[in-house]
């Protein structure tokens, strides 16, 4: 090879030498510009009772995939989204075949006793129980719980499991027995009459989940309804009968969206959930409908502040008999007002909270929260006029306290007083409760 061809070889690999790294240059370019990271793998750190398969659920990414780092921030809030995890970060690790996503995890209490009591208008109650809302690390629930209210023995025995496997669909069974001293209202007869009512059902339901944030479940339950009149009425001339029975058949179906994030106790987001009924009577062949929806809307303000707002709708069936099923009381829809005071067939109410935060530690917080609450009602076979009447309407304002355990979601002691704007109503009181009241 001479002088000439020597150097022109020299060129020749020197221009393609060139022509690689430029064309690298631009790929990496490129690949910055888009954002883009190759997942070589994922792992969770610090997780113990949590399955892998069960915290996978709530990411989208999986190894192969290319992600962006606004990508990762939103799976991390995922992650802390689930009952089971209080907080959730993650990092980046640089291997030769991509990027090994890591995720750290601080696990959450899934698993309360339940001991809790209060009372509003002479009615104390108290429960006693356990709960377990990740139980074998997979997200399944667990409730078992013993109430006392109006003197009376209640039960709810529940086990709800998200997931068969790796299909979309889980199931949940429920047995219950409710029981409560309950007024109702005849036409033509001013005062209330009020009887001992105890539902005993046991249900079984099919969940299927179009994602970890949406799910439609599907459920029947069989139920037995018992009223007595109650002792103070025996003996007087009051409407209704002095006992009754009645068997029935429930078939329900929910969806329910929740778009809510939450960092420790505060919440950010919406959520909505539509439940749909129909109940057949075993014995007259009544058929029921009702239609139910809560929406809720959470923002984080400054200062460690939280607004939160709640809207019901219900509307059923417009029968004329007493046994309504929208009721009007402290634990459901306006604090202060009492223990179920009144019922209709027909309901709308919208619930306002301001929830500050007056400390916090590692483990625990508390918030001050003022609220109104407002309702409506349509009595038993009346009209939509029912609803803006003024004697069914119900405003309630008060201000409350929330003794937060930051460990796990939800898990508060609360305490709120209510009292009614109007000059004529005395009505008032304290409501105790578990968690948030929505």
């Amino acid at each position: 090879m001479n002088v000439h061809s020597a150097n022109t070889f020299k060129l020749q690999r020197l221009i393609l030498f060139l022509g690689i790294a430029l064309a690298a240059v631009l790929n990496t370019a490129s690949g910055q510009q888009d954002g883009l990271l190759q997942i070589e793998s994922i792992q969770f750190i610090g997780n113990r009772k949590n399955q892998e398969s069960h915290l996978l659920r709530a990411l989208q990414a999986r190894s192969g995939d290319q992600v962006n780092l606004d990508l990762l921030q939103a799976e991390a809030q995922s992650l802390r989204n689930l009952n089971s995890v209080s907080n959730a970060t993650y990092r980046l690790d640089t291997v030769s075949t991509g990027l090994v996503v890591s995720y750290d995890i601080e696990e959450a209490l899934t698993i309360f006793p339940i001991v809790s009591l209060g009372g509003v208008s002479n009615n104390f109650w108290w429960q006693l129980g356990f709960k377990d809302l990740n139980w074998q690390g997979r997200g399944d629930n667990i409730l078992v719980v013993y109430q006392n209210i109006d003197h009376r023995n209640n039960f709810n025995l529940e086990y709800r499991r998200g997931y068969f496997g790796a299909s979309r669909w889980g199931g949940s069974l429920n047995l219950r027995r409710y029981a409560s001293v309950e007024p109702f209202n005849f036409p033509e007869f001013d005062p209330q009459v009020f009887y001992e009512y105890t539902n005993t059902s046991a249900s079984a339901g099919a969940i299927y989940n179009l994602d970890y944030r949406q799910t439609f479940e599907f459920g029947l339950t069989y139920f037995i309804e018992d009223y007595l009149k109650d002792v103070r009425h025996r003996g007087e001339d009051t409407p209704g009968p002095a006992d009754r029975r009645e068997p029935k058949l429930l078939i329900k179906a929910i969806h329910q969206i929740d778009r809510i994030d939450y960092t420790y106790f505060i919440q950010d987001g919406w959520a909505n959930q539509l439940i749909l009924q129909s109940v057949y009577n075993v014995n007259g062949g009544y058929l029921f409908h009702m239609f139910l929806n809560n929406l809720t809307y959470f923002k984080e303000t400054p200062w460690s502040g939280n607004l939160a707002a709640r809207f019901r709708f219900g509307l059923s069936s417009n029968d004329l008999s007493p046994f309504a099923p929208f009721v009007l009381d402290s634990y459901l829809n306006i604090r202060g007002v009492g223990n179920r005071i009144d019922r209709g067939t027909a309901a709308i109410i919208f619930n306002l909270e301001y929830r500050q935060r007056i400390f916090e530690t590692g483990l625990f917080g508390a918030q001050a929260v003022i609220f109104s609450d407002a309702g409506t009602w349509r009595n038993p076979g009346g009209s939509f006029g029912d609803l803006t009447d003024r004697e069914n309407f119900r405003h309630f304002v008060g201000g409350g306290l929330r003794l937060i355990l930051k460990k796990a979601h939800n898990a508060s002691l609360r305490l709120d007083y209510g009292f009614s704007v109007r000059k004529n109503n005395n009505d008032q009181g304290f409501v105790f409760g578990i968690g948030q009241y929505f």
